[in-house]
Order: structure tokens, then sequence, then C-alpha cells
């Protein structure tokens, strides 16, 4: 029987892409990806559950609301 091995992490994707001058960006239209930033009641994940930085997380939850305003993404979840 192997051993148990401790703190296993899984490999995140990245959500906070950059462009060919090194600019970060974050789609609002990739909604499958912000969706996995949310807890199923919509609020948004901290920056310590997500492992972004203050730059990224700003940018992560810009796009959030952006995708909220365009009607791509809900408000809350609608089951409350």
């Amino acid at each position: 029987m192997p051993a148990p091995r401790g703190n296993r992490r899984t490999r995140r994707t990245k959500i906070v892409h950059k462009d060919a001058k090194g600019n970060p960006w974050v789609d609002y239209k990739d909604i499958d990806d912000l969706r996995r930033l949310m807890t199923p009641n919509g609020k948004i994940y901290s920056r310590k559950r997500l492992g972004t930085n203050a730059t990224e997380q700003r940018r992560v939850s810009q796009a959030i609301k952006r995708a909220r305003f365009m009607g791509l993404l809900p408000y809350t979840s609608g089951t409350l």
C-alpha cells in the first residue's frame, strides 16, 4: 500500500492572460472560467481561495461585473 502524499495541489487554469506587450487581461465573455471563480450563490471568491494577486483579483472582479451587466452571468443564484 503506497504512503499517502500530503499537500497535493491541483494545477489551476490561468484566468488572467497576457497580450503581446505583456499587459494582463481577463475575458469577460469566457463564462465557464468566470463561473468557477464564484460561489453557487454568486459571490466572487477571495484572493486566497483563487490564488491571484491584487491586480489579477481586481481584473477578475471587473470581468465578472461586466459579464453580469451584459447578462452573461447572474447576480445571484435565483434560488434564495
